[in-house]
């Protein structure tokens, strides 16, 4: 792991003159010679559920023949890259633990980059994946799922203890999460001189299921926020963090990156804020309509309307 300092920037966008329709691409071969690496989300580009999405293989393996680098990253933080690893092999893929970069991980990167103290702890508000990143990356942790049994019985004049060693608090998606673990939370924030509160993303929504949307991430970090009237350091996209480790840790141009994401307020401003080309697929979250409609001022360099139409490079350098 490079241990060089990488900077976090968190965006917004653009509201002001509209934006240009985003075309459909219709060269993949030119867009193929112009980047070195694709980054690519995962859920609704690679998989839907436990589902690899039609001609995945056949496409990877185009762009690997042809001598680009794959790289993954995705905002899910309950598992570390070596479930990740685990999940694409059971797809089919061979992708190694290197080239995947889950927020989990990217929360530990993060703590590495500043040097986070050797006698501080986390406090983990999330699930296992963070803790399995934290214990790689040689940090030690509290919380997480465990505490999401434990409740709090008040009394007249009752307090609540909590550890004066965390130095950070590494907020992430928690189907555990509950007024026990939101309370020591928020103690380490406001008590513990100079501790951290990192979040592995601020996503408002995300999809368990596709049968409708569920509170993601963000609905966590919000309530930390509120609690303690501070603001996170984000680490997951759209931030700027991932994207900078990337660049440093492959030593790679930012301008010979393309993102290929499903959606617009992650993986395109992920993209678009680390100044990378950006790909939509409409395979996953993100529709041509919500693509198209007037209200969205965040438009990719290109659509398609999954990874697979860009085999449409490999049938014209046959022709």
């Amino acid at each position: 792991m490079s241990s060089a300092m990488v900077s976090v920037q968190l965006n917004g966008t653009s509201t002001g003159t509209p934006a240009a329709a985003t075309p459909f691409l219709t060269d993949a071969m030119k867009l193929i010679n112009s980047v070195k690496t694709f980054i690519f989300d995962c859920d609704g580009v690679i998989w839907k559920g436990d589902k690899l999405i039609d001609g995945v293989p056949e496409t990877l393996d185009m762009l690997h023949a042809m001598g680009k680098r794959l790289v993954f990253v995705t905002n899910n933080s309950t598992k570390s890259r070596k479930q990740y690893a685990k999940k694409f092999d059971s797809l089919g893929l061979t992708v190694a633990e290197e080239e995947i970069f889950p927020s989990s991980f990217a929360a530990a990167a993060y703590l590495k980059s500043v040097n986070f103290p050797s006698n501080k702890k986390v406090y983990v508000v999330g699930e296992g994946g963070i803790q399995l990143e934290l214990t790689q990356a040689g940090i030690s942790h509290i919380g997480g799922p465990e505490d999401g049994d434990k409740k709090i019985e008040l009394a007249p004049g009752q307090i609540m203890d909590h550890d004066h060693h965390v130095g950070a608090v590494v907020v992430g998606f928690d189907r555990f999460f509950n007024y026990y673990k939101l309370q020591y939370a928020t103690l380490c924030l406001r008590e513990n001189p100079g501790c951290l509160f990192i979040a592995t993303n601020c996503d408002a929504i995300t999809y368990l299921t596709y049968a409708q949307e569920w509170a993601g991430g963000g609905a966590m970090v919000g309530a930390l926020k509120a609690t303690t009237n501070k603001e996170p350091v984000v680490v997951g996209k759209p931030s700027t963090f991932l994207m900078d480790y990337l660049a440093s840790e492959f030593q790679i141009s930012k301008s010979e990156i393309c993102m290929v994401g499903d959606r617009l307020d992650t993986d395109i401003l992920f993209g678009q804020n680390g100044s990378c080309r950006t790909l939509l697929v409409l395979s996953g979250v993100t529709s041509l309509d919500a693509l198209q409609s007037p209200e969205n001022s965040l438009q990719p360099d290109a659509y398609i309307n999954q990874l697979s139409d860009l085999l449409s490079a490999k049938k014209s350098a046959s022709a």
